[in-house]
């Protein structure tokens, strides 16, 4: 039966959060099963899942993600929250099917330009389309005007990411190589079928396991989807919840790692729309009140740096440069373990090119 524990503070939940995140200490597993483990990655641009898994694996090089994307085992499609991910081949093809919910109700935003389309036949003509051959957008955009000229052409396409998994195939998101997004069916690209839409219990597990100890409310943030109390309550007597400085009640692995909250964390440098900043409806065990809303602008994501396991500035590189930006001062160790963790980072994305380690300011 469950227990209801003490409550746990922001630095607990913080520690706890980065040791499922493998943050507190670089994990030796392989970028596929890393993939897994965190429930994909956010890829929004081609760069940023190898940012994150160089922040969180010990020995990755890129071609380590590079090569079990080339070879089918990881792909990028549209999952989560309607972002892009990179997920391993199964979570394609199970994942999808438990978010498409979401989609559906992403879609109403556009009936006012699908108007007189048939959604069914233009799934199925989209679907046909791709298989035969990989499109780009715009190329399936303008084979589907061709049935509905009168349709809004971004509604079209719209439809079809929503009413289909569609991966962007290779070479588009490998490490230093360049392609337009083109697409086609999940199914098709991976070689087998998509399995039916899965009870989300065993996604609150996973999701327990890669962002816990987490409340209702944050999976469905991270999800996209409402309506996941009945799948926790199902799971309750597996569970352990907590509760956080709020009241709001947390539900746990019971043996999931909850380090000492006084466990050092040392600095990291992660991709922009990295999901630990995005998993949560409350986000103050990675992002200080204080800092909330500085790393993006509009809908544009900075890279983020963290100092002592929060959110403590940005980072950019230039031609020369690692740029590194704190939001407040850093005293003299942590302005030597930034710079430490900046090179090493350096060594790992970019080997072979001659780039200093600099602190400047934020950018207002």
């Amino acid at each position: 039966m469950t227990t209801t524990k003490q409550a746990l503070g922001t630095r607990a939940l913080n520690r706890a959060t980065l040791a499922r995140q493998l943050l507190l200490e670089r994990s030796p597993m392989s970028a596929e099963a890393a993939v897994g483990h965190l429930v994909g990655l956010q890829a929004q641009n081609v760069k940023p899942p190898y940012h994150a898994l160089a922040a969180r694996l010990d020995g990755f090089t890129p071609e380590a993600l590079s090569r079990p994307m080339a070879d089918r085992a990881v792909a990028r499609l549209v999952t989560l929250r309607s972002t892009i991910h990179t997920h391993t081949a199964r979570d394609c093809l199970t994942l999808r099917p438990l978010v498409q919910p979401a989609r559906e109700r992403e879609l109403t935003q556009f009936r006012r330009g699908l108007a007189g389309v048939d959604l069914d036949r233009l799934a199925a003509l989209a679907r046909e389309l791709v298989e035969a051959e990989p499109r780009t957008v715009k190329q399936l955009r303008e084979a589907l005007l061709k049935e509905w000229p009168d349709a809004d052409p971004q509604s079209l396409s719209v439809a079809a990411r929503c009413r289909l998994p569609l991966v962007q195939i290779t070479p588009r998101g490998l490490w230093g190589r360049s392609g337009q997004v083109t697409l086609t069916t999940a199914e098709h690209w991976l070689g087998r079928p998509a399995e039916p839409a899965p009870a989300p219990d065993d996604t609150v597990l996973r999701y327990l396991a890669a962002f816990g100890p987490a409340s209702v409310k944050d999976m469905q943030t991270w999800a996209g989807l409402t309506r996941l109390r009945e799948a926790f309550e199902r799971l309750r007597p597996d569970l352990v919840t907590f509760r956080d400085e709020a009241g709001v009640e947390l539900f746990d692995l019971p043996d999931a790692p909850r380090p000492d909250p006084d466990v050092p964390a040392p600095p990291r440098f992660l991709p922009e729309f990295d999901n630990l900043l995005l998993s949560h409806a409350d986000r103050t065990r990675v992002v200080p009140p204080e800092h909330r809303g500085r790393h993006w602008r509009g809908n544009i994501a900075y890279r983020t740096l963290l100092v002592d396991g929060f959110l403590a500035g940005l980072w950019r590189l230039d031609e020369h440069a690692l740029v590194v930006e704190p939001f407040g001062r850093l005293d003299g160790r942590q302005r030597a373990e930034v710079a430490a963790e900046g090179e090493r980072m350096l060594r790992v994305m970019h080997p072979g090119t001659a780039r200093d380690v600099r602190f400047g300011t934020v950018r207002e």
